[in-house]
């Protein structure tokens, strides 16, 4: 395995064609000989958390709405947050996971943002180091408000501006190359 990209971004590169992953920014939850998982930041969906988990509605980050997490197990549900304290699963940089079968009121005095994903993108053991090899990620730096942006339709290409050089130009190309 390579060095793990844990705690990063993947953000797609224009030649990126799987639909799953066309134009997505996924934060690296993990990443092992054993495979990688992350969760795909900027693919809201028009369902509000108020609606599925109320309870959770008022520690939501805005928007407010389920994310698809990426294609692999749909039904699955992860929370993410920033926050602090003996329930908080942390990963890294003060992010972590949450169980949301738990009161909200647990985490509720340290939280700093919440995301609700729906399902997650995963990668077999070598699969992702293929994927990279390939050039069909770009790995980068995390930024603090990344994964609560509260604009995520403009994330990919805000990540890719504040590059600066090549990888800036990437945010204004077009989504079909052909017509370039």
């Amino acid at each position: 395995m390579s060095a793990s990209v844990r705690g990063q971004l993947l953000v797609a590169t224009p030649d990126l064609r799987d639909p799953n992953f066309s134009r997505t920014v996924v934060l690296m939850l993990e990443h092992n000989d054993e495979g990688a998982l992350g969760v795909v930041l900027n693919r809201p969906i028009d369902l509000p958390v108020a609606e599925v988990l109320p309870d959770w509605a008022e520690l939501s980050s805005a928007p407010a709405r389920l994310f698809v997490g990426g294609p692999v197990a749909p039904t699955a549900v992860i929370g993410l947050g920033r926050g602090a304290g003996p329930v908080f699963q942390p990963l890294f940089d003060g992010l972590g996971t949450l169980d949301l079968d738990l009161d909200p009121a647990a985490y509720a005095p340290s939280m700093a943002g919440l995301r609700v994903f729906v399902g997650y993108a995963g990668w077999s053991p070598g699969q992702l180091e293929m994927e990279l090899s390939a050039g069909g990620w770009l790995v980068l730096d995390l930024a603090e408000d990344d994964p609560f942006c509260p604009d995520p339709a403009q994330l990919w290409a805000r990540v890719l501006r504040r590059q600066g050089g090549r990888v800036a130009m990437f945010a204004s190309a077009p989504e079909d190359p052909s017509t370039n």
